[in-house]
């Protein structure tokens, strides 16, 4: 009687452990590690597996756990679109769009910087996310909304204040990667909501879901 199950049937996790068992040296020993360290830093994250290769996905693709015959490569589908402060990017710098990391045998892993760096690969999906879900109702010549900034006027669609507008004072990013805002409404009176609740405001008249405030 087998113990593996075929790939039809092996859930995303199943696959992964197989992989990293099946390697049996360095390179599964650290896929292991980048496996635990990506869920550290991101508890909510979800395990795929496409294209033959470990997957992890937060509100988008976060990045790959890819295994050759000299390195493991972790390759984040948005990476030219984040900062890299500690330098950890190493590969794949020609792009517009991806970045990756070469890990080879006996390298030192940073798990301090690759946590930061997963981490802002989350909050970057997660307001990319909002932008594509709000995006029907601007310009086709509007930017997206891009991550909330102080100073900026937004409008709240959803969760306990949903109705409510004002100016974003100020934006934390909490370890998992949730981005939350403090707003101060006309009257003074402050509130605080996640991002993902506030659409940016672009010039005085914007559009409600569900109609236009009066």
């Amino acid at each position: 009687m087998k113990k593996s199950r075929s790939k039809r049937t092996a859930s995303p996790s199943e696959l992964i452990d197989a992989r990293i068992e099946d390697l049996g040296d360095w390179r599964g020993e650290l896929l292991s590690r980048l496996r635990a360290l990506i869920r550290k830093a991101d508890p909510d994250v979800a395990e795929e597996w496409k294209w033959e290769t470990p997957v992890w996905s937060h509100s988008g693709l976060i990045c790959t756990g890819e295994t050759y015959k000299q390195v493991v490569k972790m390759t984040f589908a948005k990476g030219a679109s984040l900062k890299d402060p500690s330098g950890l990017f190493n590969s794949s710098l020609e792009g517009n769009t991806r970045r990756a990391i070469d890990f080879h045998e006996g390298d030192r892993l940073d798990e301090g910087a690759l946590k930061v760096l997963i981490r802002a690969a989350v909050a970057f999906n997660s307001s990319a996310a909002l932008g594509a879900e709000h995006g029907g109702a601007r310009s086709m010549k509007s930017k997206a909304p891009g991550e909330p900034r102080a100073g900026a006027r937004c409008q709240v669609i959803g969760g306990t204040h949903a109705g409510k507008s004002g100016i974003i004072r100020d934006v934390n990013t909490s370890k998992t990667g949730h981005v939350t805002i403090t707003v101060v409404q006309p009257n003074g009176q402050r509130f605080k909501t996640l991002a993902k609740n506030v659409v940016i405001r672009r010039g005085a008249a914007v559009a409600r879901h569900g109609g236009a405030r009066r």
